[in-house]
């Protein structure tokens, strides 16, 4: 099964160009279902306020829920105190599967990694080639699984991605999408030094093209077991944590869950 891990949907509330704008699914789909990829990731473009841009991409992924997996987006300055609140919306009454945080709109805060902890849930964050962030991230919370999208710097920033990759070899909560990796070998060299099981398949739809990124992939010569873990079934791992592990509240450990929740200081 081949499983697409990001795919922006919905329409923004800005005008500064296709990410605010609107991210249609019509020719995604299309595209999509011509290469072969079964399912895909999706959440919100940027937006100026994500509980409606969630609710959006709630419907769309209800509309399709076999072939659609839903991720909240949140900001981590604008919803500082209401994570939980964003999150506990969008697991219990969406069904979504994971949290999307860009550093384009802040960094991201202790609050977001608290929550995810609390939901069990893995967290895609574009770190925009801040790539040293990993590092604290995974210090601070290594039973929270964090994906970082375009290994690093969709602007092909080298010297970030370089640095992912280290962090992807010492650290087993981090791993990376390769949606927009532009330089190949560089994604060789991931797989030959993390493995194949630290990377997921992503095109970053609907603006690139979900079969050139996945054929990207397929380019790597890599036997059926190890690409079948990068086009969808390091995915599924990372998600059966969520939908199989009790989340903290389930279980009633959650001690001091307000102050758990509430820490807000940035890394």
């Amino acid at each position: 099964m081949i499983i697409d891990c990001h795919c922006h949907a919905g329409t923004g509330d800005g005008l500064t160009g296709p990410w605010d704008t609107r991210a249609s699914l019509h020719d995604y789909l299309r595209r999509a279902s011509a290469a072969g990829i079964h399912k895909t990731v999706l959440f919100a473009a940027f937006h100026s306020n994500y509980a409606i841009a969630n609710e959006e991409v709630a419907r769309i992924v209800a509309s399709n829920p076999k072939r659609f997996f839903g991720f909240a987006f949140v900001h981590p300055a604008r919803d500082r105190g209401r994570v939980h609140e964003l999150v506990k919306v969008a697991v219990e009454c969406y069904g979504f599967v994971g949290i999307k945080v860009h550093r384009h709109d802040a960094p991201i805060t202790r609050e977001i990694c608290a929550t995810a902890r609390i939901y069990n849930l893995p967290v895609l964050y574009d770190v925009a080639g801040e790539v040293s962030v990993c590092e604290l991230l995974a210090q601070e919370y290594p039973d929270v699984n964090f994906i970082i999208p375009h290994l690093g710097s969709f602007a092909d920033d080298w010297r970030a991605q370089l640095a992912v990759i280290d962090h992807l070899v010492r650290h087993p909560n981090i791993y990376a999408d390769t949606s927009g990796i532009r330089r190949f070998d560089l994604l060789k060299q991931a797989v030959k030094r993390a493995g194949a099981n630290k990377l997921l398949f992503g095109s970053d739809g609907p603006w690139l093209h979900p079969g050139v990124e996945l054929t990207k992939i397929k380019a790597l010569g890599l036997p059926p077991s190890q690409e079948n873990l990068i086009s969808g079934g390091n995915f599924l791992n990372l998600i059966s944590v969520a939908k199989n592990g009790k989340s903290l509240i389930a279980t009633g450990k959650l001690a001091n869950s307000a102050k758990m929740i509430t820490e807000n200081a940035r890394f």
